[in-house]
């Protein structure tokens, strides 16, 4: 990409320090952004970014250092003013998070304009806003009905619809946080074509990705934070992908590689099963796992997996059809007899579903196995074993916290993952489930969840792998599926497949009409 380095200064953190209690989350960190520059912003989940980006968006007051940021006209850089979130707005700050923050039964129009109007407004000026807004979306290419109620919408559009928020506000700095962690490589690739048109219009932009091909693709510059502090900041011509991962976690990272391995015999079907209601039901969906191998489940948010997990993981009634797990007939069991079968989960929101915040370590990890009788005997618990237990999958899994007796929910997320990936895979399940495994994880975290995936696989484990990761999916999968508006395509053998074809069918090629029926 062309460089900007000659472009004015628009943003600059200078020796930025956030301590919470004798952790330090930043650590005399500096960023400068220049006028049209895409920066990457990278790190492991705890290194600092979220830290650094909430100071800038004035959630957090910095305990040292200062924001400052050009004045519109003068180009005069001028400080921030410290945790007040307006302030960074008004100065031209705009974000989109990862999951959007748009009021789903309204109209894309009403979402844009929502906080932008003052209260002691007779009336709203949506004409003029419709033509500037088209205008908007004219020169970006961001295009989208604006009358359309957001859930009607794909998840590409949502973000869409997130972005022109952002510069229907006038913002000059865009900060877009793990941007295509739910879409298609189709939409990724649009939403680059847009960023770099974006920013050769004078837009700056940083953005948040564990994904490292597309940092190199799409910016200009690289910065990495490790434990709190600055470690790189460097041009992204001439920077590798081993490179940068090494950078963010200060060591080398194997890469898991899936082996050539029979699959065994088959363990879990799904018979014409139906689940849920409304856009995200299953329909009629027939599925098949065998005994060592991963099956990969792909897919847009939004299209039936949480229901599918749900319905696997006896959390959702089938409405129809039938579930077996080993010959058994389990179409009406609910999540406990699913577990004492042999079946295990990893679920999507690792925060919701994953833990029990103010529960400690060793009780979240006991959570599932707790009438076990290495765990408890004639009712009462075995305090000392459940602890002794808890200190070697510690160890075992890297968790890394204050002991274990330490709440899981002051813990970063790939340490909640970690908590996750030991409870579920040290009973040795017959199945496991595991959705969105690596979503929001680092490069190091990432590589760990799928050598122990890969592991459960050769014990002979069978491995459904729920993913929007298309990368993940080819790397692990034996056998890719695609669900569609609840409707399941047949899995093909992963070596006859592309990321092309794959993103097709995620986007409904493929599918019958209006009802997503698999072809």
């Amino acid at each position: 990409m062309t460089t900007v380095s000659a472009a004015p200064i628009v943003l600059q953190l200078t020796q930025i320090t956030k301590r919470f209690g004798s952790f330090a989350a930043n650590e005399d960190v500096s960023l400068t952004l220049r006028r049209g520059e895409i920066l990457a912003l990278l790190g492991e989940n705890g290194a600092g970014k979220t830290t650094l980006m909430n100071i800038l968006f004035g959630h957090y007051v910095a305990d040292e250092g200062n924001v400052e940021i050009a004045e519109r006209t003068s180009g005069t850089l001028n400080a921030l003013p410290a945790g007040q979130p307006n302030a960074a707005l008004d100065a031209g700050i705009g974000m989109v998070h990862q999951h959007f923050t748009l009021a789903e039964n309204l109209t894309a129009l009403d979402n844009i304009l929502l906080g932008t109007e003052k209260l002691s407004a007779m009336t709203s000026s949506r004409t003029a806003a419709r033509q500037r807004l088209d205008d908007l979306m004219r020169r970006s290419g961001l295009t989208v009905d604006l009358d359309a109620r957001i859930s009607t919408l794909s998840v590409g559009e949502k973000q869409r619809v997130e972005i022109l928020k952002a510069l229907y506000r006038d913002a000059r700095v865009l900060v877009l946080d793990e941007p295509t962690a739910v879409l298609t490589p189709q939409e990724s690739d649009t939403l680059f074509e847009t960023l770099k048109t974006l920013a050769a219009e004078g837009l700056a932009i940083i953005f948040i990705s564990h994904k490292l091909d597309e940092v190199i693709a799409a910016s200009h510059r690289i910065m990495v934070l490790r434990l709190g502090k600055k470690v790189a900041d460097q041009p992204t011509e001439g920077s590798t992908k081993l490179q940068l991962a090494e950078l963010m976690v200060g060591k080398s990272v194997p890469q898991s590689t899936r082996s050539e391995q029979a699959a065994g015999p088959l363990l879990l079907t799904l018979k014409q099963a139906s689940a849920g209601e409304g856009r995200t039901a299953l329909h009629a969906v027939d599925l098949e796992l065998f005994s060592g191998e991963i099956l990969g489940i792909a897919g847009v948010s939004g299209n039936g997996q949480a229901t599918l997990a749900r319905a696997l993981s006896g959390l959702e009634p089938l409405t129809a059809g039938q579930l077996q797990l080993d010959g058994k007939d389990l179409s009406g069991s609910n999540a406990r007899k699913m577990i004492d079968a042999g079946f295990a989960r990893i679920p999507e929101d690792r925060h919701k579903d994953g833990i029990v915040g103010p529960m400690s370590v060793a009780e979240n990890l006991t959570i599932e196995t707790i009438r076990a009788p290495e765990n408890q005997r004639f009712g009462f618990l075995k305090f000392g074993a459940i602890a002794e237990r808890a200190r070697q999958a510690i160890k075992a899994y890297d968790i890394r916290c204050q002991g274990d007796k330490a709440p899981a929910r002051l813990l970063s997320g790939g340490n909640i993952q970690k908590i996750v990936l030991a409870r579920t895979l040290d009973a040795a399940p017959k199945v496991v489930l595991a959705a969105q495994p690596s979503r929001g994880l680092d490069v190091g975290a990432t590589a760990d969840v799928h050598r122990r995936l890969l592991d459960a696989r050769a014990r002979g484990a069978g491995v459904i792998l729920i993913s929007e990761d298309l990368d993940e999916l080819m790397r692990l999968s034996d056998r890719i599926a695609v669900i569609h508006r609840g409707h399941l395509s047949a899995a093909e053998k992963t070596e006859t497949l592309d990321r092309s074809t794959l993103g097709l069918k995620m986007a409904g090629h493929g599918f019958h009409g209006d009802t997503g029926e698999a072809a």
